[in-house]
């Protein structure tokens, strides 16, 4: 039989995107195209380059298990680095003439009749597809608070994710909205040279203290770059060690009892005041949000020139901010942590599929993917990193990899002829989603915290189970999961 060249188009060009476009290239198959809508690769670390951008899991297993890199200038390495890394892994995979930057992916249709996708860019041009993979992330659409006023200021406003290189915060007064790992680590970055730097924090965060600035051990990057063997089994162990943190996230344990423990010893050694202490406290569970790890921001928020502002923000004025016991903060500038909109993914492309059914449709109660993979009513349309892909415990360069393989292995067997269309059921869906839920139960991040975890539709949308599970899901295609047409 003669084998048939499929036309993929993957969207996207960070983790995900990088890892597909690797996978199937290596895979043979040829015509395959990534979009990009930002200016260079990288996704989450193209976007973000505000100070102090810092990634929270070590270097040395924060990187592709096919492109192990030696030499990390830190133990936690920072946006800047990581972001050059995925460009030379694109140059080094002979990767980037397939990737097109600065285009923007604002429409996908699929053709019931034709069995093609058609997509249409910003710019107006029109690509068909036989296969669809959505690698677009989770952090990538920043989200902006409604707050009354916020126009009105007289002064620049700064989201993180939209990070305007020409700021000037040396000797300014500065806001800063937002808790999570953003938040800390901006603050951190800004305090030292800022008139005054105050911190509005509407829910405060259990913050682990760890060495984030310290430099990669010296001898590092000479031994692990002349022994390659070493290095990747270095990142094996690392993946597996990883599997003691699933433990803790995932279910009661003595553990989970520890790591919570240090959250509280953290605070409790580092801020003294007992007012202050008070305030930083939050009420729930360490390790029931995203985990912020720190070892710089009790310091800065200690410091003369610094503040905490617990009271809530009533509106903005053109001079600062009034929070709701009427006191005004003056700034010159306001800088936004406040996050993503983190279930948006492929949104706002208009994606249609099925008798025309959207995306937004499909997902009127929240996303939802089949093994992080596929969508009820999308043939031939992948998802890598999609819905429930965010982990507490697994590399999410081993989880891409994973997945698109996973999705390769059905690529294939179109390429062969065996089938056509592929398109997942809604009953594996829902039985996919019931697994979850019960999963969820024991797991930290269901303990009684508000986080951007939750779905509008009230669901964690995170990976519940094991690395161990994950690749058992993500094996062999099971064809009883799917709608399967056969040439």
């Amino acid at each position: 039989m003669t084998r048939r060249e499929p036309r993929i188009v993957v969207i996207g060009a960070g983790v995900a995107g990088i890892t597909a476009a690797h996978v199937l290239t290596e895979s043979g198959f040829t015509d395959v195209t990534v979009l990009e809508k930002g200016a260079d690769v990288g996704g989450v670390w193209y976007w973000n380059r505000y100070p102090g951008l810092t990634c929270d899991v070590p270097s040395q297993i924060y990187q592709f298990g096919f492109a192990p890199k030696a030499d990390w200038t830190r133990l936690w390495a920072s946006g800047a680095e990581i972001q050059r890394y995925h460009r030379e892994v694109v140059d080094a995979l002979g990767l980037t003439e397939r990737i097109r930057c600065g285009v923007e992916v604002t429409a996908a249709e699929f053709d019931d009749v034709a069995g093609e996708w058609t997509l249409t860019t910003a710019a107006g041009e029109q690509l068909v597809a036989d296969f669809v993979l959505c690698a677009t992330g989770v952090l990538h659409n920043p989200n902006i608070p409604e707050i009354e006023g916020l126009d009105d200021f007289a002064g620049p406003v700064v989201h993180t994710a939209r990070w305007d290189d020409d700021a000037e915060t040396e000797g300014k007064r500065i806001a800063v909205l937002g808790t999570g790992s953003t938040g800390v680590q901006v603050v951190s970055a800004l305090q030292p040279d800022a008139e005054r730097l105050t911190h509005f924090v509407r829910s405060p965060q259990w913050v682990l203290w760890a060495p984030m600035r310290m430099p990669q051990i010296p001898g590092t990057s000479l031994l692990l770059g002349a022994l390659p063997k070493v290095h990747r089994e270095l990142y094996r162990g690392l993946l597996w060690g990883s599997g003691i943190f699933a433990d803790v996230v995932l279910r009661p344990s003595w553990r989970r009892k520890l790591v919570q423990e240090y959250a509280k010893l953290s605070l409790r050694a580092q801020v003294r005041d007992p007012e202050l202490r008070e305030a930083l406290t939050p009420d729930y569970e360490p390790l029931c949000k995203r985990q912020v790890v720190s070892g710089t921001y009790f310091q800065a928020v200690q410091a003369p020139n610094a503040r905490l502002v617990t009271a809530g923000i009533e509106r903005v004025v053109p001079d600062g901010i009034v929070t709701d016991d009427g006191e005004l903060h003056r700034a010159d500038l306001i800088v936004l942590a406040t996050g993503f909109r983190a279930h948006d993914y492929m949104r706002p492309m208009r994606i249609s599929g099925c008798d025309g059914i959207s995306l937004d449709e499909a997902w009127s109660a929240g996303p939802r993917a089949y093994r992080m993979t596929a969508i009820p009513g999308f043939p031939n349309l992948f998802t890598v990193l999609g819905p429930n892909s965010p982990t507490g415990s697994i590399s999410l360069q081993f989880s891409a990899e994973l997945t698109s393989r996973y999705i390769a292995r059905w690529i294939e067997r179109w390429s062969r002829g065996e089938v056509d269309r592929v398109e997942v059921t809604e009953e594996a869906t829902a039985a996919f989603y019931d697994d979850v839920a019960a999963a969820m139960g024991p797991t930290v991040w269901n303990t009684g915290c508000n986080s951007w975890y939750f779905t509008s539709g009230g669901a964690i949308d995170l990976w519940p189970f094991d690395r161990k599970t994950m690749i058992e899901m993500l094996g062999e295609p099971d064809d009883a999961d799917f709608r399967v047409s056969h040439v």
